[in-house]
């Protein structure tokens, strides 16, 4: 029995597709919308013109965060400190530090306290100072555990955000 041409599966390649951006129809692998979404055959944006507007973007993000970033720090500090007294406490030393903003605008400092003997074994605390307003004074004490119990002449050392 013969079978008819018709009948018999074809055997010429089916194109790959992929659902079009817009409605979900099968598109050409190459385009993005399909021939009743977009009936002129304008060219997409190709994956450069894509990447290259989110660089641009995330670019643009980064300058305006700096610039805020700036902006809101400007004229804090520079802060100056010093140790005003060390006492023995329970656990370590009891100290305070007397800190100055010497800046235009409010803020607070990151204070760095060290041993200041030249044999000292390098231990250091770190101390976050209150609120100081600009040409302010502030004293303020903390007990420090890095040091142990016994009285020392530590130094202390302040930087500007």
């Amino acid at each position: 029995m013969a079978s008819d041409p018709a009948s018999l599966p074809s055997s010429a390649p089916v194109a790959p597709t992929h659902p079009c951006v817009r409605c979900g129809r099968p598109t050409a692998i190459d385009r993005g919308l399909c021939e009743e979404c977009n009936p002129l055959g304008l060219r997409d944006a190709s994956s450069s013109q894509v990447h290259g507007t989110a660089f641009v973007g995330v670019l643009l993000a980064v300058v305006v965060l700096a610039v805020v970033g700036r902006l809101a720090l400007s004229g804090v500090g520079p802060f100056t400190a010093e140790i005003g007294s060390v006492e023995p406490a329970v656990d370590g030393l009891t100290v305070t530090l007397e800190v100055t903003n010497a800046g235009t605008s409010a803020g607070q400092t990151t204070c760095r306290v060290t041993d200041a003997s030249p044999r000292s074994p390098g231990a250091a605390a770190i101390v976050q100072s209150p609120r100081i307003e600009p040409g302010e004074t502030r004293s303020f004490t903390r007990e420090l555990t890095e040091f142990g119990p016994e009285a020392r002449v530590l130094a202390v050392e302040c930087h500007s955000p």
